[in-house]
């Protein structure tokens, strides 16, 4: 029987084979297992690639190459290909190659006539290929070549040398057989030898199954050491003993390197592979004398490799070579008996892990073999046996070999109820009879049942086969102890019978939370089961809900249940969640069956989303909602609205009557109080919960309209409205106001101010000349904006030529008096179109320059920051608007304190009194004297004392004076703004005389202070303003009192509420409340006493 051998880990694919040649024998290896097949190729050679299958979730490897250091060979001239496979079945993304020469040079840049790369893939087998072609090789093609392949931050590589040259000679064809036999002899103890001498006395083609016989790993390294060997040795300076040329340990061992310095002083270094050595537990340097030593503890495969030590500029070299002990095999093969389509595991176990073993098997397609390895197990598995597997199977591993042979049986047979069966064997050599058992019972033919023996072949046929035909069935050979064996499987298709639930549509409706059981009868050969994860066996039944989510037949509030004749779904408490389709697959070896059974589960529908209040009001508002997301499988019927105060936790409901819309109006709030609203959904199933409550809202009703809209002002562009506030504000308030326009022949009312105002005069500017316009005017608050109040008529823009007219102020109408040092600050208004000119005099001359002037639109202002006695006088005011002047006049006294009395002296004394007379003060303070105040003083003491104040003549008696004191006497004048700032004295003093005093009685005459009614003060003509008080002033002079009379037109005013009548000191005043314009007219003042009559006239004009 020929043999091949396959390698461990993975498939071989052959690329290219082409017309046979002399064979020609390779060693490669792979991930640690050797592989050696034979190639009958004619000038082109093919380097095979191996793939791992397994999890590519952890990505134990992406691609299984050959082993590293592997020595190939090409003809000069001929072609080689060099493949690479790797299966993507799940990979997210092609992984990336690269193809080297030696170590740095990139293949991809060096593609052309003699070097091609490709790369393929396949849709179905889900493997990328990549190739890299030399065609017509030359002998500088030679070298080492690498393969790397990433994925993410997974990296694997695979490198190999080549070498261009002739072929071999005959001898290698016989190396298969000498290394076969080798094994068999089952050496159990390798004599110690030395393997470097045995390689140089050994012929090139005998250097690789030396290697492979000694343990040795790098066939590359081996040569290249060897033919550094043959060199001659130069004679060296710096050592006096140089490294020996090739050293050699066993794995897990120790060695020593030593050289011997004709210079200790020479400093030394250790490499390896060129690559300096440092000091570690593993690498330990030694000093004796003028040797130095390198130890290197537990030596492993990488360790294999070339050392140098450099003694200055010279250096000494060797190899060390690691030897593997021999591999035993632990646990023998085991003999196998199978049929045809089983799958087989031949399963050996050797004595170290990661050993390097070869797989015998008999002549076949070698991509139906498939070895794999785990520590110290190796296993050879064919998934899919056929007849032609029956044989020897073998394993060499370099401590001894292991076989084991495979026995075919008769194939299992499954048939679909009702259709032929047929059962065939044959046997070696022919004519030989047997008998057919089922289950041990012997088979007699009959109508439906034949037997046929034809030669070798031997035949049992069932023409409709039933359920009954099932069993084991047995062939037993006359004269045999061997017997052959098949089972035979009668399966029916499975059913699913849905008509049983006797519901509409295949639906079943349930309420939330009650329990759910749903049996559904089933029928099929074998009986269904359970099988989870859409793993389907036979028989299989699956229950599926939604998107592939399958339903565990234990431990679940959702469960699927298998009996012999039908299946159960149970649902302890239903949720909404559980509706949707649920998809029953029945499944067995006869075929498949599918049902789908909808549940719907019904409940009360979720609770609406928070109600909008879109519109609000005084005591009402309007709200809308959205459905609720789900309705619980029920549609819905109306809805519950309810609300409460913002402050309160009682919810008042406001409908009893479903509300079958979306909107809902609540009425009778109270303004100004915040609210909140929430909805209940309702379905014929109950009521949802409650909605969350809408955001707090506050009814507020707009004002009532703005008041009393009228044009106060217009010009060539501007319009200027005024008004009066709402009569009804209510609680939101008022935020503002809002001017809106329309030109006539137009329907667009233009907002006139951007911004709210709170006044309630605005100016419309921008208007086009000689336009007609409507204005109107709405009030705005927190609930919006009142109904506006508009123009009854339009309005032209166009500015009216209106005469001037100064509006003096009632207390400008008399004398304007301020003290000296005081502001005067005065405010004359007036009206004109347009702006009138505005001209100030004093007594017919340009005022001072310390007046400052100020004129507007509407009014002028005088203003003196420190008023001077300089400043009285009268001034006119006169505005002018074209040719139409209007005039006023206002005087201005600005008064000071007055002088000191003159003359102050003591006219006489006697007894307790003392007359004094003086003159009045030389400068009265531009005011009237009002009177005196008189102060004596002791002369012991000097201490000043008023004897009397407000006095208003010029000479004075001044009594009960103390008899015997002697006095003096000073006077102080006093007008409006006070009192003198210094008083006059008298000269002398005044004696008051004990006794002896003789009153000299003087002799005048008396003095007539009669006289009739005298005005010093005339009435003045005034002009009132509707509304306000007004008076009427005017100062009478007479002895005895006269009587005052006032008149109204000629009638004399008597009893009348609306007048009141003053008379102080000669001062007569009228005061007239709350004038009208009929209030108007000529009013008379009258004095009246024994002696004459006096009258005095004014005019009084009432505005409105």
């Amino acid at each position: 029987m020929s043999s091949q051998m396959i390698p461990a880990h993975g498939y071989i694919w052959p690329e290219r084979c082409h017309n046979p040649k002399p064979h020609l024998e390779r060693n490669l290896r792979g991930f640690g297992d050797h592989l050696t097949f034979h190639t009958p190729w004619e000038n082109e050679w093919s380097v095979f690639a191996a793939f791992i299958s397994g999890s590519y979730a952890h990505l134990l490897a992406l691609a299984a190459f050959i082993q590293q250091n592997h020595l190939l060979y090409c003809l000069k001239g001929g072609d080689i290909t060099f493949t690479a496979k790797v299966e993507a079945k799940d990979l997210l993304r092609k992984p990336t190659i690269k193809w080297f020469k030696g170590k740095w040079m990139d293949l991809a840049s060096k593609t052309g006539k003699h070097l091609q790369l490709k790369e393929s893939f396949d849709r179905f087998t889900k493997i990328h290929t990549f190739e890299m072609h030399i065609i017509k090789a030359k002998e500088n093609y030679a070298g080492n070549y690498r393969c790397e392949v990433t994925y993410k931050d997974k990296f694997d590589s695979c490198s190999f040398d080549l070498e261009v040259k002739g072929l071999f000679s005959d001898s290698t064809r016989q190396t298969h057989n000498q290394k076969h036999q080798y094994y068999r002899s089952k050496q159990k103890e390798v004599p110690e030898v030395d393997v470097w001498e045995i390689l140089k006395n050994a012929r090139p083609d005998e250097y690789e199954k030396i290697a492979f016989m000694y343990g040795i790993t790098d066939l590359r390294g081996l040569l290249r050491r060897l033919k550094k060997t043959k060199k001659e040795e130069k004679k060296s300076e710096a050592f006096a003993k140089r490294l020996e040329p090739a050293y050699q340990v066993d794995k897990g061992g120790k060695i020593r390197l030593v050289v011997d310095l004709a210079d200790p002083t020479v400093e030394l270094k250790w490499y390896k592979n060129g690559q300096e050595i440092r000091p570690t537990p593993k690498y330990i340097f030694e000093h004796k004398g003028t040797q130095r030593i390198m130890v290197i503890n537990n030596c492993q495969i990488n360790d294999d490799a070339a050392y140098s030590v450099s003694a200055g500029e010279e250096k000494c070299t060797t190899e060390l070579f690691v030897k593997e002990l021999p591999v035993n095999i632990v646990k023998h093969l085991e003999p196998v008996k199978t049929t045809v389509n089983e799958r087989i595991e031949l399963e050996c176990e050797v004595s170290e892990e990661g050993a390097k073993v070869k797989w015998y098997v008999p002549t076949g397609v070698r991509s139906r073999y498939r070895v794999k390895s785990e520590g110290t197990k190796h296993w050879l598995i064919i998934d899919d046996a056929t007849k032609d597997d029956t044989g020897t199977y073998s394993l060499m591993a370099t401590g001894g070999t292991t076989e084991a042979k495979i026995l075919m049986d008769l194939q299992s047979v499954t048939v679909l109820l009702g259709q032929p069966l047929k059962l065939n064997c044959e046997i070696y050599p022919g004519n030989i009879p047997g008998r057919w058992y089922k289950n041990g019972q012997l088979i007699q033919p009959s109508e439906r049942l034949t037997i046929i023996h034809r030669t070798k072949n031997h035949s049992l046929d069932i023409e409709s086969s039933t359920i009954h035909d099932a069993g084991d069935y047995t062939f037993v050979p006359e004269g045999y102890t061997q017997t052959l064996s098949a089972k035979v499987h009668i399966i029916d298709p499975p059913r699913v019978h849905l008509e049983a639930l006797n519901v509409q549509d295949n639906t079943v409706v349930i309420v939330a939370g009650n329990k759910l059981r749903l049996e559904i009868p089933i029928s099929g050969e074998p009986a269904p089961r359970v099988v989870k994860k859409y793993i389907y066996k036979t028989p299989a039944l699956n229950w599926a809900h939604g998107l592939f989510q399958v339903i565990l037949d234990s431990g679940n509030r959702v469960r699927a249940e298998t009996f012999a004749d039908h299946t159960c779904l149970t649902i302890d408490i239903a949720e909404r969640e559980d509706t949707g389709n649920y998809k029953i697959v029945l499944q067995n070896e006869a075929g498949e069956d599918t049902a789908s059974v909808k549940i719907k589960v019904v409940d009360i529908p979720d609770a609406p989303e928070a109600p909008l209040v879109t519109d609000v009001g005084g005591d009402w508002c309007t709200m809308t909602w959205e459905p609720p997301r789900y309705d619980g499988g029920s549609p819905i019927l109306g809805y519950f609205i309810e609300r409460k105060k913002k402050q309160s936790s009682r919810w008042m409901r406001l409908n009893f009557d479903l509300c079958k819309e979306t909107t809902f109006e609540p009425k009778k709030m109270i303004e100004g109080v915040p609210y909140e609203v929430r909805i209940f959904a309702v379905n014929a199933i109950g009521v949802s919960k409650p909605s969350e409550p809408s955001k707090p809202f506050l009814p507020l009703a707009v004002t009532s309209e703005p008041t009393m809209l009228v044009v106060d002002d217009v010009t060539d562009t501007t319009v200027t409205m005024k008004w009066r506030p709402p009569d009804t504000i209510g609680a939101a308030g008022l935020d503002g106001y809002q001017v809106e326009y329309c030109i006539e022949g137009t329907d667009e009312w233009i907002l006139a101010n951007k911004e709210l105002i709170e006044k309630t005069r605005y100016t419309i500017t921008g208007l086009p000349v000689e336009a007609k316009l409507l204005v109107r005017v709405k009030a705005i608050n927190a609930a919006g904006a009142s109904p506006p109040r508009t123009t009854q008529h339009s309005i032209l823009v166009k500015e009216v030529i209106e005469p001037p007219k100064i509006r003096i102020p009632r207390h400008l109408k008399q004398t304007f008096i301020r003290k000296v040092g005081e502001v005067v600050n005065l405010v004359v208004p007036f009206v004109g179109k347009p702006r009138p000119k505005v001209n100030w005099l004093k007594e017919g001359q340009p005022i001072d320059q310390t007046i400052n002037i100020r004129n507007s639109d509407c009014d002028s202002i005088m203003f003196i920051r420190k008023a001077e006695r300089k400043h009285s006088g009268k001034y006119e005011l006169s505005v002018q608007v074209e040719n139409h002047i209007d005039t006023a006049t206002l005087d201005i006294q600005i008064v000071d304190l007055p002088g000191p009395p003159q003359a102050v002296k003591i006219e006489e004394v006697w007894g307790n009194n003392v007359a004094l007379d003086w003159n009045p003060p030389k400068d009265n303070g531009n005011a009237p004297i009002i009177g005196y105040t008189i102060q004596k003083a002791d002369k012991k003491t000097m201490e000043w004392y008023t004897c009397i104040e407000h006095y208003h003549r010029t000479c004075i008696t001044i009594s009960d004076l103390v008899v015997g004191n002697e006095y003096f006497f000073r006077i102080y004048s006093e007008n409006m703004v006070g009192l003198s700032e210094s008083a006059t004295a008298t000269k002398d003093s005044a004696l008051i005389v004990k006794e002896g005093l003789q009153l000299k009685i003087p002799e005048y005459n008396d003095r007539d202070f009669t006289e009739p009614p005298i005005f010093t003060q005339p009435l003045i003509n005034t002009f009132a303003v509707a509304g306000y008080n007004a008076t009427l002033n005017c100062s009478v002079r007479a002895n005895p009192r006269p009587k005052v009379i006032w008149m109204k037109n000629k009638i004399t005013i008597i009893d009348d509420p609306r007048y009141r009548m003053f008379s102080n000191q000669g001062v007569c005043t009228l005061e007239i409340r709350k004038p009208c314009p009929f209030d108007g007219g000529v009013y008379t003042c009258k004095a009246v006493n024994d002696l004459g009559e006096a009258q005095v006239d004014c005019k009084l004009e009432v505005k409105g």
